[in-house]
């Protein structure tokens, strides 16, 4: 019975200490204490409390714009924003450090962060792409401006990463095309595909996509435009397996050049 209320006692104490927490934490957000509210914030920054810190960073922003501790203020600012996942936001404030403080010595950090921000904020590659090239952009001034930075390797890794999204993205728009059967806007995706990223890793499978696409083009269309898409299908199997001569695709390029072959072949002879 004893140890029970023991128990009671403590938990009661905590909501009490807590709901004296919360209120001193309000009463600090109304006041004009702009000293408490920097010193607060930072512990509250250090404790994880992100909302809080970040909260209380923005009511002493302007307060202390121009003094010694601005570039401060803005860095953790920022920091404070990145600690709840608000990559917009963050990159926001580390960029507006780097661009108003610029002799200060968050500005390197502020830089990259800001490149990461952007990083953290790039989709699935199905989706839009803008902060995919957002991030290489600025990974690739920050290694400019800081060619002897220790986040260089980091830096040239995320690039590649974004690089791979990047094909990836342009690989799912051109085989969608293709999925639609809309054939012949597939075999220009494809292409483009191809000339932009010539080292794919996909390369084989867009070279077998063009060939099966002006084969089926061919194989859809009317009459009098059928020999001269059969003809551009037979071309396209040449280029294809005079690159892969054997890969998971050449079976069935085999077949597609038999039955391009006999069409032209049975053509000839009706002619």
């Amino acid at each position: 019975m004893f140890k029970n209320r023991v128990v009671i006692a403590a938990v009661i104490t905590g909501i009490v200490m807590i709901i004296g927490g919360c209120g001193e934490y309000e009463k600090l957000l109304k006041g004009n204490d702009f000293k408490l509210k920097y010193e607060t914030a930072i512990i509250k920054y250090e404790a994880g409390e992100y909302v809080k810190a970040a909260t209380l960073f923005d009511q002493v922003a302007n307060v202390y714009r121009g003094t010694t501790k601005a570039d401060t203020v803005k860095y953790y600012q920022a920091q404070s924003y990145y600690g709840q996942r608000d990559y917009m936001m963050a990159g926001h404030y580390f960029a507006e450090l780097s661009a108003t403080y610029l002799n200060s010595t968050y500005v390197e950090e502020a830089d990259f962060m800001t490149a990461y921000c952007f990083y953290k904020q790039s989709p699935r590659p199905e989706l839009d792409q803008d902060n995919t090239f957002k991030t290489i952009a600025a990974m690739q001034m920050f290694m400019v401006k800081y060619p002897t930075s220790e986040r260089l390797t980091e830096c040239q890794q995320i690039i590649v990463e974004m690089s791979d999204k990047l094909v990836e993205k342009s690989y799912i728009s051109a085989r969608l095309y293709f999925d639609l059967g809309y054939y012949k806007s597939a075999i220009l995706a494809l292409r483009n595909s191809l000339m932009k990223y010539p080292e794919t890793r996909y390369r084989e499978e867009l070279m077998f996509l063009i060939l099966k696409s002006s084969y089926l083009l061919a194989d859809n269309s009317i009459s009098s435009k059928q020999r001269e898409r059969y003809q551009s299908a037979l071309d396209e199997y040449y280029s294809f397996i005079g690159e892969f001569p054997d890969g998971p695709f050449t079976r069935e390029a085999k077949r597609i050049y038999e039955s391009s072959n006999k069409f032209l072949a049975d053509n000839n002879n009706k002619s």
